[in-house]
């Protein structure tokens, strides 16, 4: 019924391919933790700008090092804490990639920016962050997830609680856990792949010739089950029966939904917790019920 889009959605395709949609990927900031300087990604100082209300349009109350910083380090600057005796500090303020430079650190402005913040609460170089309650993740796997900006999550972490600027707990967590009579999903890129080849060992044909060619995001529960299957670019009820006939609709995401529901896959957690995961996946129907993956 809708095969007659084809011609028009490969157009768009080619058109958009020109423009960058995408958020470019953030360096981290960092702590120092036992003798490491570990790179970690929760944006304490920015949480901290954003509950005082006192980010101004990007402006580091005067600290104007954002403006013309890299896509890479949109904020501006990267900072670096300590954990030691029990307790969370901050130990700099530098601009983009400083500490990696060839000169290192400039102390003195580091110094400069932390007093413009935090005044007289700069004791002997640092700043206890008595305001920050919350878990650091610190990696110790490999990588798990990226979300391609900026969030990581890593088949091992080290879970640092604070409350108040005091350490209360540290401990290791497993992110991943690997059933041998569940299917791998350590990789998120295989996912789409995966469920491709599962739908593609039906025929799609149907005596109504509904066309389920679209976009899908299939949803995998905490559980490791599937859970859900909507459409990516029509997903309000408004949407639905605007751009779709009820019972097409109805029947590609029934179909697809029993295609999958046997599946059961590895455990994944973040933090520790189990996170449900949604998976992208977009096909194209032929005329002779055969599929093409046109997952990008």
């Amino acid at each position: 019924m809708r095969n007659f889009i084809r011609t028009f959605i490969l157009s768009i395709t080619l058109g958009l391919g020109l423009t960058e949609v995408n958020a470019s990927p953030q360096m981290p900031d960092y702590l120092i933790f036992e003798g490491d300087t570990i790179a970690f990604y929760r944006l304490i100082l920015e949480e901290y700008f954003n509950a005082q209300n006192r980010e101004n349009e990007g402006d580091l109350f005067g600290l104007k090092f954002r403006a013309g910083s890299s896509t890479s380090c949109w904020r501006g600057y990267q900072a670096i804490y300590e954990l030691s005796n029990d307790s969370l500090f901050l130990r700099h303020i530098t601009s983009c990639r400083e500490l990696q430079s060839e000169s290192g650190i400039d102390v003195n402005q580091s110094n400069l920016r932390i007093k413009k913040i935090f005044g007289d609460q700069l004791i002997n170089g640092k700043v206890h962050l008595n305001w920050f309650t919350g878990d650091i993740s610190l990696p110790i796997g490999d990588l798990l997830r990226w979300d391609g900006v900026f969030y990581h999550s890593f088949e091992e972490e080290r879970i640092v609680s604070i409350n108040n600027g005091r350490v209360t707990n540290t401990t290791r967590v497993m992110n991943y856990i690997d059933e041998p009579n569940r299917l791998n999903r350590r990789y998120n890129d295989t996912l789409s792949t995966l469920l491709f080849n599962e739908l593609q060992k039906a025929n799609w044909s149907n005596a109504n010739e509904f066309d389920c060619s679209e976009k899908y995001l299939i949803t995998i529960d905490k559980n490791g089950e599937i859970a859900d299957v909507v459409m990516a670019e029509y997903q309000t009820k408004k949407e639905i029966k605007e751009f779709w006939d009820m019972p097409e609709y109805n029947y590609c995401i029934r179909t697809i939904k029993s295609r999958l529901e046997h599946l059961k896959f590895d455990i994944l957690k973040r933090a520790g917790k189990p996170i449900e995961e949604q998976v992208y996946l977009e096909i194209w129907v032929e005329d002779n019920g055969t599929l093409e993956n046109w997952t990008n």
